[in-house]
């Protein structure tokens, strides 16, 4: 059984190769089992999808998820722009 550190790097992996068999079990298996990684998981989600909208110039970002105020939306959504032009100045 994985612990909620493996789950937590296979999470992050996953966004960036796909998961082999048993580590996709194995994820599964974890998240039906642990409800503060499925909710690390529906966040680490939620801030890919956001990141992917901004990286792709869409400025609508209010139908990724329900349950998230449209003010809250637009304050990551600044928040997000801020942290990017701060590594842009410094050259990162």
């Amino acid at each position: 059984m994985l612990t909620c550190k493996d789950a937590s790097q296979l999470m992050s992996q996953s966004l960036d190769r796909r998961l082999g068999l048993f580590e996709k079990v194995g994820l599964r298996l974890h998240l039906i089992i642990c409800h503060s990684c499925q909710i690390a998981y529906r966040q680490l989600d939620f801030m890919h999808q956001l990141c992917k909208r901004i990286a792709a110039g869409s400025e609508d970002i209010t139908s990724l998820q329900p349950g998230l105020s449209a003010e809250a939306q637009e304050r990551i959504l600044k928040e997000l722009r801020r942290k990017q032009g701060e590594q842009l100045a410094s050259g990162d």
